[in-house]
């Protein structure tokens, strides 16, 4: 979608540890990558093209002043702002980000489809090697449904040690028109919504533009 819009600037919104990011560097587009956890933006900055990136500690809510032709929230992220004020405040950020006639893309899950069943141990479970760290088993667990909210647990056993780490999140499942509306409100207009050709069915690809 980079190239179908002939974007040159890309801010890439929950940028996590750049992979995305990185890419797009590595393929001469100028990228700029905020994300609000430190720990990630170090990992980003260890990988290829990564120096072509300018990476931003923080959220959308407090940006440089930026003009980019395409604003870009991939891996669900929209679904960590869970009150209608944190989302309002991120759309009106990424508007002020794009020049005029700039797009936003994002995706988000459709809670039609009840993603949260399959997020079981038996569903979830997966053994990896990671350089430097050795094994590492991971799983997530549902912890309590209270729609719009889902919440949900990962847990990492290492191997080398024992160890084990958990991460609890929660995110909040909008619909369709529920988006829509959101993204109305905050100024932009909705020129369509797609499908996810990696998981059709399954989420909805808003591409939004600032007037």
């Amino acid at each position: 979608m980079v190239g179908e819009f002939g974007a040159r600037v890309v801010l890439d919104v929950g940028c996590g540890t750049g992979t995305f990011a990185c890419l797009l560097a590595g393929r001469g587009v100028e990228v700029v990558g905020v994300d609000p956890a430190a720990a990630s933006l170090e990992v980003a900055r260890g990988k290829e093209f990564a120096d072509r990136v300018r990476w931003v500690e923080g959220d959308a809510t407090g940006l440089p002043p930026l003009a980019v032709d395409l604003a870009t929230m991939t891996g669900n992220v929209a679904q960590v702002f869970l009150t209608d004020e944190e989302w309002a405040a991120t759309l009106a950020g990424v508007r002020g980000a794009l020049r005029a006639g700039g797009r936003f893309v994002f995706e988000t899950r459709d809670p039609a489809r009840q993603a949260w069943l399959e997020w079981t141990p038996e569903r979830t479970r997966v053994q990896a090697e990671i350089p430097g760290v050795g094994g590492v088993e991971t799983w997530c667990e549902l912890t309590a449904v209270e729609l719009p909210f889902v919440s949900f647990r990962h847990t990492y056993v290492f191997a080398s040690d024992g160890a084990v780490l958990t991460s609890d999140s929660t995110l909040r499942f909008r619909s369709r028109v529920e988006v829509e509306e959101s993204l109305v409100v905050a100024g932009f207009v909705v020129d369509e919504v797609r499908d996810a050709p990696d998981r059709p069915g399954r989420e909805f690809v808003f591409v939004a533009r600032r007037p």
